[in-house]
């Protein structure tokens, strides 16, 4: 039985040699390839006019949310509860490794000149990664524990740890959680899931889940 309810994984990468990677550049839901091969730089604005194009506030999003945003909406597509109201009983927690580096780069190029700085608020309220989390709660209105945890490295077994202590809230009964991770608007890897409460209960086995998933 699989302790994990449906998935996301999206992988951006545009070589820096400028050849066209086989590997790189798609989008699969639940083990079904929605996109393949296509162009890292308009991969996850291609996915959300197809697939969402009712939230406008995605093209004023950083990097990291733009990738995060767009697979949390296909997983919660294909959840298919979207009218459900799960108030305090449903968080989101997310992990990486980069934090908010894609946004913190942009921003730092605003201010790197005294002489011509101008710091962009739009590019400094992205700073934070836990932006992202926000904007799923809010977006779906999610109540429960919102987190965003930043790792040396992807660790499934780590990841199976913060979730087993998140649901100690016992009002807790489902997460939106995985991994988003994002150097630049070219440079995403994600894997985002559902899992329930009953899941970390087989901490050990949500562990190599995660891991086959990620590795797939």
């Amino acid at each position: 039985m699989s302790l994990i309810k449906h998935y996301v994984r999206i992988i951006g990468q545009q070589p820096m040699d400028g050849s066209h990677p086989t590997t790189y550049n798609n989008v699969c839901l639940d083990g079904q390839i929605l996109v393949s091969n296509a162009s890292a730089d308009t991969l996850l604005a291609d996915i959300y006019k197809e697939h969402i194009n009712d939230y406008p506030k995605f093209y004023k999003m950083d990097p990291l949310c733009k990738a995060g945003f767009v697979a949390s909406e296909l997983l919660l597509n294909a959840e298919g509860r979207r009218q459900e109201q799960w108030g305090e009983s449903r968080g989101v927690v997310l992990f990486n490794a980069a934090s908010s580096l894609a946004d913190d780069r942009n921003y730092q190029a605003t201010i790197d000149d005294p002489e011509t700085s101008f710091p962009s608020p739009s590019l400094f309220v992205y700073t934070l990664p836990n932006v992202l989390t926000g904007e799923i709660a809010i977006r779906n209105h999610f109540y429960g524990e919102t987190n965003f945890i930043v790792l040396p490295t992807f660790d499934s077994d780590a990841m199976a740890s913060v979730m087993e202590m998140t649901f100690s809230d016992g009002s807790l009964r489902s997460l939106v959680t995985g991994w988003v991770d994002c150097y630049s608007e070219t440079d995403y890897d994600v894997l985002m899931f559902i899992i329930e409460r009953d899941a970390v209960s087989h901490r050990n086995e949500l562990s190599d889940e995660i891991k086959r998933l990620w590795v797939n």
